[in-house]
């Protein structure tokens, strides 16, 4: 009987060869499948097998780094050794916690050296292959050029705390370098040792230097913002120049730089750094063939302290500064304790005034100009004072340079010009027709661009005529800008308004400039009239500037007379007007009112004067 198959039977099992040409073809796939991974990638790749202790880089792996296979073995110290001395221990502390199971994966980046000599970023990637007992036998991974996206990152972090133009740490690098100086700073004795040269306890660590650039707006103004550009990036080279080693130099903002001192034993160290800055920056700038000459404003704080606010230390820099700027630039100051409560007096006084000019809290008062042919009274010069509603009348002195720095003299200004014209077409409709009212105008409000339209409009809609006043500016504005101030008083002129330039003979090139300006009338400095009878060169000047005024057909006013022996002297020169305590000081605009109902005159004032001297 034949043998009938059997179809539930299994098949014969795979011969030997049979499974090993399997295997054959499924690592074959497997390589195939590999090298397309390497082709197709940009990453290095490298596998290290741990029991023979060799690795294999791939193509990309080697020319990443500019090798070709020749150049390297298959040692894992080919890798290393070109691993970066300060990155090196980092990479092998974190393969061995990998290699240990004490990480899921490995990822680092660091720098690898290049053929060319110079380092690139890579970002490391590896995982190991792990036998039965749990022991990594393999470990195998990628490395990707991450350099771009590095020198990117470091380009954005150098310009997030530098400045652009100079190069140099800005505010925020700097409060930090000033806040780890601090840290870094040992507590302070428990009884410090006296510094002589200081005058004071001399356990000062650090020192802040605060540097304002005097006459950089000129400069930028007239020259252009290129010129300016290129003024600050000299300065930040000559002040590199003057710092030793140990210190910070950056540019806050604007003109503005400061400087961090390591390491100082008292003030003197920080004032000897200051003086040299000064003298560093004495010497000419050349600005594309123009020289230009610039000062410095200095202020110093000295600190150190644990625990001090690196904040406050550039604060009282600052501070030390502005009151260096006040005394007359072109010096340094020292910070003391007085400068902060200055300080906070100071912003209590700013806004107090801002509060004063939103409910009107200013007062005209009139000082009268005196005819010295006649004695008549002629007109009155318009003089603004502050009614505080605690302090009382405040000075003009104490309040208006805080006006001028702060832009509120512009908006104080225009009050004062409109109260004033209300008040000379009140005396004309009184019948004093003759009167006209003289106004000050400072710098800020002379070179704003509407001011000859401000003017035009401020009298239309008051109703006085052009003749009624007069614009008084100093010499010194009148000689900041000789073309803009031409153009103004021309325009101003050509309307009919009468100019004067006060303070005439104390600034400097009046005599050649004098004709081009446009002017009705001359008032010359009390500071020539108050000795002029006792001072022979006093006298002198002031006779010459009446004739010359006269000469050119200008009228000519004396400020500050206060005595009978000033009036005949300026009677004997044939001066116009005068004004003065003499006369009267400053009124109110009811008291002026009772002036000239009673037909006081300065021929009654020398009468009364010589009585009383009986």
């Amino acid at each position: 009987m034949s043998k009938r198959l059997n179809c539930n039977s299994t098949p014969s099992k795979l011969t030997l060869r049979e499974r090993c040409k399997r295997a054959e073809e499924a690592l074959r796939a497997s390589e195939q499948r590999y090298a397309l991974v390497e082709r197709g990638t940009n990453d290095g790749l490298w596998d290290w097998n741990l029991k023979t202790n060799k690795v294999y880089f791939s193509f990309h792996w080697k020319s990443m780094l500019g090798l070709r296979n020749s150049e390297i073995g298959d040692s894992p110290k080919e890798w290393f050794d070109r691993v970066h001395p300060d990155d090196i221990k980092r990479v092998k502390r974190q393969i061995t916690a990998h290699l240990e199971g004490l990480t899921p994966r490995l990822e680092i980046e660091h720098r690898v050296l290049h053929t060319d000599g110079t380092y690139r970023w890579v970002l490391s990637r590896g995982i190991a292959l792990r036998d039965a007992d749990g022991k990594a036998a393999r470990m195998a991974g990628s490395q990707m050029d991450i350099t771009g996206r590095r020198m990117a990152e470091q380009r954005w972090q150098h310009d997030a705390f530098h400045d652009e133009l100079t190069g140099l740490p800005n505010r925020a690098l700097f409060l930090d370098h000033l806040r780890l100086s601090i840290s870094h700073r040992e507590p302070a004795p428990a009884k410090p040792v006296p510094d002589r040269r200081t005058k004071g306890p001399g356990h000062y660590s650090i020192a802040v230097l605060f540097l304002d650039v005097d006459g950089f707006k000129l400069v930028n103004d007239s020259l252009g913002h290129v010129a300016g550009d290129e003024l600050l990036i000299a300065i930040a080279r000559r002040l590199k120049a003057c710092l030793r080693a140990g210190g910070t130099i950056a540019r806050l903002g604007g003109d503005e730089f400061a400087i961090l001192l390591d390491v100082v034993q008292g003030a003197n160290d920080a004032t000897r750094v200051a003086s040299r800055i000064q003298k560093k920056l004495a010497a000419p700038f050349n600005l594309g063939g123009q020289e230009v000459f610039v000062t410095a404003s200095i202020g110093i704080a000295l600190g150190g302290a644990q625990g001090e606010r690196p904040e406050d230390v550039l604060t009282n820099a600052d501070t030390a500064m502005y009151h260096a700027k006040a005394r007359g630039k072109a010096c340094y100051d020292n910070f003391d304790a007085g400068m902060r409560a200055r300080g906070v007096e100071r912003l209590q006084l700013e806004s107090n005034l801002r509060r004063a000019n939103r409910h009107r809290e200013f007062r005209l008062f009139f000082q009268p100009i005196a005819s010295l042919k006649n004695g008549a009274i002629t007109g009155a010069e318009a003089l603004v004072r502050w009614q505080h509603p605690q302090r009382g009348l405040i000075s003009p002195a104490e309040f208006i340079p805080l006006a001028e720095e702060t832009g509120l003299i512009v908006p104080i200004g225009e009050w004062v010009l409109r109260a004033a014209c209300a008040q000379a077409r009140d005396w004309h409709a009184a019948g004093h027709t003759h009167l006209r009212v003289t106004v000050n105008f400072s710098a800020r409000q002379f070179e704003h661009p509407k001011f000859a339209a401000l003017i035009r409009t401020v009298l239309k809609e008051i109703g006085l005529s052009a003749p009624a006043l007069e614009l008084e500016i100093t010499e010194s504005i009148a000689m900041k800008d000789i073309g803009l101030s031409v153009a103004i008083l021309n325009e101003l002129r050509a309307d009919g308004i009468r100019i004067s330039i006060d303070d005439f003979g104390t600034g400097s090139s009046s005599l050649r400039y004098l004709k081009q300006f446009p002017v009705h009338t001359l008032k010359i400095d009390q500071t020539f009239v108050k000795d002029l009878t006792s001072d022979i060169g006093d006298a002198a000047i002031t006779a010459a500037l009446i004739t010359m005024a006269h000469t050119l057909q200008l009228r000519v006013i004396a400020e500050g007379v206060e005595t009978e022996e000033q009036v005949a002297f300026l009677r004997s020169r044939r001066c116009d007007e005068m004004q003065g305590y003499l006369f009267s000081q400053p009124v109110s605009a009811e008291a002026f009112r009772k002036l000239l109902h009673e037909g006081w005159n300065l021929c009654r004032v020398e009468v009364l004067g010589r009585q009383d001297q009986t």
